[in-house]
C-alpha cells in the first residue's frame, strides 16, 4: 500500500482516512442534496470542486439527490473522482487547500439516504448465523437445511422501507400466536431484534436474460454500507410458512450514509471460511473474494449510557458478494445501478460475536444484563441500536461510521 499524508489534520482513530474517501448525499441547513466525500471530520463539496475545475466531471451530476447518475458514469469515472480528490488532499500546493469553504464541518450537514434503491435482496448467509437459528427451532443434528450450501439463499425485500441512520423505527404491529394458543392475535410485536449486516451498492446495469459471473461480479459493485435489518421475530415466527419472510422484515431496515468503495476496501481482502460441499460451476470464485471488516452492535437504553454486545467480523461470510450476484442472476433476473444487496445477518464462532439478539439472548432464554440494572431478551422501546465497522491493517484504516436507529412504541390507531 503506497503510503500517503494529507495536509489536512486527520484524527488517528477516523473511519475517513485518506486511504478511504466514502461517497455519500448531504445538505446543509435544509439546503439542496449534493454529493459529498467524507475525509476526517469535514465532507468535500464535489459540487463546488467542479465549479471550480478542480474535477472534469461536469457540476451537474454533483448536485443530485442520489449517487445513481454519479455511479452510473462507470467506475472509470468514479475511480478517477476519488483518486482527484485523494490527490488534492495531499499535495501542497493543492488549489483545495486555499479553498477552505469547499471542506465543511460533517456536523454542520445533514445526510440523507445515499442511493434511489430500486430493488433489495437480502442474503442468509453466515453459517454460524444459520446453524444457529437451526439449532434454536430444528433438530440440532440438521440445523443446516439440505440446500443452505449448495445455494446463496436469498429473499427479496421491501426497498421502501429502508432508512438512513437517524431515523427512528416504530415497533411493528401485526399477527402473532400467543404461547399455547391456537388462533393468532393482532398485537405489537415483543420481539423486535436487529441483525447485524453489511449491504452492497449495485453499480452496474444489467439486462433482462444477462447473467454475471462470479469472475466479473465485483465491476458491478459500487461499494459497502453496513446494513440493520430490523426483525419482528414473534410475526416472523407465525407468517414465515410458507413463503418466508413478509411483514416482520419489512417495517424499517437502516442503512449507514457513507458508501464505501470496492477500491478503498482492496488492501483487506481475506480468504473466507472453506466451502467443503461442492458447488455447481456458477458459483465457483477464486481468489480473496472476503473482507476484514471489524464490526460491533452497541445497545443504549434510552438515558443510559451504551453498551457493546457483540464484535463480529465481515470474514466469517459462508457465501460471498460474487457468489450471492452470480446466484441472483443466473436465472437472468436484471439488477440496476442502486439496487441494494444485503448480507444476512453476520455471526462469528463465538457467543459474544453473534449478530442478533436471537442468538445472544438464545431466544430470549439468556438475558443480557444491562449496565443500568435491566436486561434484554428482545429490544426495548427507547432503546438505540448502532452499529460501527472499520478494517485496519498496518495502521491504515477504512471505516464506514455508523449506523443508528432508536426504536420508538408501536403506533395506535
Amino acid at each position: 500500500m503506497i503510503e500517503m499524508k494529507s495536509w489536512l489534520p486527520i484524527a488517528a482513530e477516523s473511519d475517513f482516512s485518506i486511504y478511504n474517501l466514502p461517497f455519500g448525499i448531504y445538505s446543509q441547513k435544509g439546503g439542496k442534496k449534493h454529493v459529498g466525500i467524507a475525509i476526517g471530520d469535514k465532507v468535500v463539496n464535489l459540487f463546488g470542486l467542479s465549479e471550480n475545475q478542480m474535477l472534469d466531471v461536469a457540476s451537474a451530476f454533483f448536485a443530485q439527490d442520489y449517487l445513481n447518475d454519479f455511479i452510473r458514469l462507470g467506475k472509470n469515472v468514479t475511480r478517477k473522482v476519488r483518486l482527484d480528490v485523494q490527490r488534492l488532499l495531499c499535495e501542497e500546493d493543492s488549489p483545495l487547500r486555499a479553498s477552505p469553504e469547499l471542506l465543511i464541518d460533517q456536523s454542520e450537514v445533514q445526510m440523507h439516504l445515499p442511493v434511489r434503491i430500486g430493488d433489495y435482496t437480502d442474503f442468509y448467509s453466515s453459517i454460524e448465523h444459520a446453524t444457529n437459528v437451526g439449532v434454536m427451532f430444528r433438530d440440532p443434528e440438521h440445523a443446516l437445511l439440505p440446500n443452505w450450501k449448495h445455494i446463496p439463499v436469498g429473499y427479496h425485500g421491501r426497498a421502501s422501507s429502508i432508512v438512513v441512520s437517524g431515523v427512528p423505527i416504530h415497533r411493528p404491529m401485526g399477527q402473532v400466536l400467543p404461547k399455547d394458543a391456537t388462533e393468532p392475535v393482532f398485537a405489537a410485536s415483543s420481539r423486535v431484534d436487529f441483525e447485524l449486516e453489511m449491504g452492497y451498492i449495485i453499480g452496474k446495469d444489467t439486462s433482462l436474460g444477462d447473467r454475471v459471473s462470479t469472475a466479473e461480479a465485483e465491476e458491478y459493485i459500487f461499494g459497502k454500507v453496513l446494513f440493520n435489518d430490523w426483525s419482528a421475530r414473534d410475526i416472523q415466527k407465525w407468517e414465515y410458512v410458507p413463503l418466508g419472510p413478509f411483514l416482520a422484515k419489512n417495517f424499517g431496515s437502516s442503512v449507514s450514509p457513507w458508501v464505501v468503495t470496492m477500491e478503498a476496501l482492496e488492501p483487506f481482502r481475506v480468504a473466507g471460511p472453506k466451502q467443503e460441499t461442492k458447488v455447481l460451476p456458477y458459483l465457483e470464485a477464486t481468489g480473496d473474494r472476503n473482507f476484514d471488516i471489524q464490526l460491533e452492535v452497541a445497545i443504549s437504553p434510552e438515558g443510559s449510557e451504551e453498551q457493546v454486545v457483540s464484535r463480529s467480523n465481515f470474514k466469517h461470510m459462508y457465501w460471498n458478494m460474487a457468489q450471492q450476484l452470480a446466484h441472483h442472476t443466473v436465472n437472468g433476473c436484471d439488477v440496476h445501478v442502486g439496487d441494494m444487496m444485503a448480507s444476512g445477518t453476520i455471526s462469528g464462532p463465538t457467543p459474544d460475536a453473534y449478530g442478533s439478539m436471537l442468538e445472544l439472548a438464545w431466544a430470549g432464554t439468556k438475558p443480557l444484563e444491562m449496565r443500568d440494572g435491566t436486561v434484554r431478551r428482545f429490544i426495548e422501546d427507547g432503546d438505540t441500536v448502532t452499529m460501527r465497522g472499520y478494517a485496519d491493517k498496518d495502521g491504515v484504516r477504512v471505516g464506514f461510521g455508523e449506523v443508528s436507529a432508536q426504536v420508538l412504541p408501536a403506533k395506535v390507531y
